[in-house]
């Protein structure tokens, strides 16, 4: 007598393929994007690093597989169950909660990367996880999602986690999504696409920028921050950007 598998199990792995499909063509026409728009508006920026571009292309559609899983169980779960906190009704919250939930997002999200990047660059995590990320050297546009499987882990449960308990119009959700990958590429293709008048004002000494991140990548012990640079302020770890010209120096 042959088991069959429930239905319910098989429409959440199909949710769980379907995202991380998702995921994986979202990294490559993100990254493709800025990596092309390096190519064509810094020429060379990029030459001799075909092997690590091959390497960071490779686990990052490992990482995309470690993302899509949870984020396809729970899409099946807010469509088929109600088990989220997701909503599509505009009205069923105050307006002023759309911002508000956006930043509640975006804090949660950089309070929880700040401190486990952190903790990864103990020597032990550092060693078992986090060396996949930093050997990329210099980063490129595809290195944003160049992670071992474990580091990969710890940043696929944040949002997914989130959704349990905080409310969030679908809209700002996937408006959360689309700033998680824009910023998580552009702070590592080797060029700020800021201009510098943000870059160095008042607004820009709180954001994370690919100026800044660098400095991250180089000196390794500092700028910790995802989207903002609070915790680095408040913890002493903020070394400032990269000088006038890093951009040019590969």
């Amino acid at each position: 007598m042959s088991a069959t598998i429930p239905g319910w199990v098989l429409a959440m792995g199909a949710s769980a393929l379907a995202m991380t499909a998702i995921v994986a063509v979202r990294y490559m026409l993100t990254s493709g994007g800025f990596a092309l728009a390096t190519r064509m508006t810094r020429p060379g920026h990029y030459n001799g690093l075909n092997a690590q571009i091959g390497k960071e292309i490779g686990w990052s559609l490992l990482s995309a597989a470690i993302y899509g899983i949870p984020a396809g169980i729970v899409g099946w779960g807010w469509q088929e169950r109600g088990w989220t906190r997701i909503y599509d009704d505009v009205g069923a919250m105050p307006l002023w909660w759309l911002p508000v939930s956006l930043f509640i997002y975006l804090f949660a999200h950089d309070s929880w990367f700040y401190w486990t990047h952190r903790w990864m660059h103990r020597p032990g995590p550092f060693r078992m996880m986090h060396a996949v990320h930093h050997a990329s050297r210099p980063p490129t546009a595809w290195a944003a999602m160049a992670f071992h499987p474990w580091e990969a882990l710890t940043g696929a449960v944040v949002i997914p986690a989130l959704v349990f308990l905080v409310p969030i119009h679908v809209g700002v959700l996937a408006l959360v999504l689309a700033i998680m990958t824009v910023m998580g590429v552009t702070n590592h293709m080797g060029w700020d696409m800021f201009p510098d008048a943000v870059v160095h004002s008042r607004l820009g000494r709180w954001l994370i920028t690919a100026s800044h991140h660098q400095v991250h990548h180089h000196r390794y012990a500092c700028n910790y921050g995802l989207y903002f640079r609070f915790w680095d302020r408040i913890c002493g770890t903020d070394r400032g950007i990269a000088p006038q010209g890093w951009d040019r120096k590969r």
